[in-house]
């Protein structure tokens, strides 16, 4: 929708129209509680123009959708591209007709004085809201460590103003982060003819499939997806997996056999040299046991089960090394190597900014909540990592989240609406 007259009043204001959003609103208009959606660009719009050309969905299109709307063209086996997923998120909206009103910027929310309820300032006027529900999500504001300085001459972009390599000028290219990001975009890189560097860091590596069954159902039957918090130390570590080419497990050897040079995480950068870290060798290894480790889990559960999958003996099989990690390079002289590009696929950080209500935001700016919850009574957030659980952040966990979140208004809902009983006893 592109509807920019908002109301004066509404009960909830959603801001942000991606998956979040998009899910919130449902359930606000199934439960019947009047709300709007504001969203300062389109529906999905980060699918849409904060995404590289080739990207496509990281689940396959019958577990990455919400329950009541399938992929009508894309197989159920298949991972839609980037633009299909917007498409998606447009239809599920008009679909389930959705009061969504796109070009509109919320620039702040703060209390009313003296009464219940937020003064919600927009772009486009005010509005008066009793709950104000964040649902901006995870990827709000690009995280680019201060390694390299601006005037190094380096031509340096975060991930998510990547779009293909033609973009970029003449000559190699360093991706920092091994994350399902930095390895699609470094595999592009190095299939488009470009000398690439790409640095390793701390990972898990799944399994993309393994005996006939997808990561993402591995992941729902050993129930993992339900796991309340990441592991200790384990907050921040990426996850290398892809639905590119079709959907093919991501194995740093493979990369390094295409010709990408393996190296460690990126720590310094002086005179031109970048200086990477020793750990590339002991990523790799931790992150090849976490895959093997998958795959012992999910052995047991057929065995357990008597399930009649078929084996898959050589999915164990590891190849040697590759000399860049065996001897890694540790110091690149960047106009020696002709490395003319640095793109930064190192995730994201949080924007409230807009947000000014004491009690919703740490002093970090980060939110204060619990299962989406906020530490201020009627704020609320949708859509972030590990909101509730690892399913959080991704768009079929996000539905859920969002219909518990709305499931927690409508308790209030009926807590305000309670006036007491004419009754008194004497």
């Amino acid at each position: 929708m592109t509807n920019t007259e908002i109301p004066d009043a509404t009960e909830v204001v959603v801001v942000g129209a991606g998956q979040a959003g998009v899910a919130m609103s449902e359930h606000l208009t199934k439960r019947g509680i009047s709300h709007v959606v504001l969203e300062r660009g389109r529906i999905a719009e980060r699918w849409q123009s904060e995404r590289w050309d080739s990207l496509v969905a990281n689940g396959p299109a019958w577990h990455d959708r919400f329950p009541g709307l399938e992929f009508d063209d894309v197989d159920p086996d298949a991972f839609a591209p980037k633009e299909r997923v917007a498409q998606y998120f447009a239809q599920y909206a008009a679909h389930f007709q959705l009061p969504i009103h796109c070009g509109i910027e919320v620039t702040e929310v703060t209390r009313l004085d003296g009464r219940s309820g937020f003064r919600v300032v927009t772009s486009a006027g005010e509005i008066e809201a009793q709950y104000v529900v964040a649902a901006t999500g995870p990827f709000q504001k690009p995280a680019i460590p201060a390694v390299v300085h601006e005037e190094a001459g380096i031509h340096q972009i975060h991930s998510s103003s990547y779009r293909n390599p033609d973009q970029l000028p003449a000559g190699g290219v360093i991706v920092v982060g091994a994350g399902s990001s930095g390895v699609q975009i470094a595999d592009e890189l190095r299939s488009s003819g470009r000398e690439v560097f790409l640095a390793v860091g701390p990972h898990d590596r799944p399994p993309r499939r393994y005996r006939g069954r997808d990561n993402v159902w591995w992941l729902g039957v050993l129930g993992k997806w339900g796991a309340s918090a990441p592991p200790a130390g384990a907050e921040h570590v990426t996850i290398a997996v892809s639905g590119a080419r079709g959907g093919e497990t991501i194995d740093f050897r493979d990369l390094a056999a295409r010709g990408i040079t393996l190296v460690g995480r990126a720590n310094a950068f002086e005179n031109g040299v970048m200086r990477f870290g020793d750990d590339l060798g002991t990523n790799i290894r931790n992150g090849d046991a976490n895959y093997l480790s998958v795959l012992d889990e999910a052995d047991a559960y057929i065995e357990s089960r008597g399930l009649d999958l078929p084996e898959e003996p050589e999915a164990r099989v590891l190849g040697p090394e590759p000399e860049c990690v065996t001897h890694p390079v540790r110091e690149l002289d960047l106009a020696e190597a002709g490395v003319t590009s640095i793109i930064w696929a190192t995730g994201f950080g949080v924007d409230y900014s807009w947000l000014h209500v004491p009690g919703a935001l740490d002093a970090n700016g980060r939110p204060v909540h619990d299962r989406g919850v906020s530490g201020a009574p009627g704020v609320y957030y949708v859509g972030l990592p590990w909101l509730a659980n690892r399913g959080s952040s991704f768009i079929w966990g996000v539905w859920h989240d969002a219909k518990y979140v709305t499931d927690q208004i409508g308790i209030q809902r009926d807590y305000q609406a309670y006036e007491g009983s004419a009754a008194r006893i004497v």
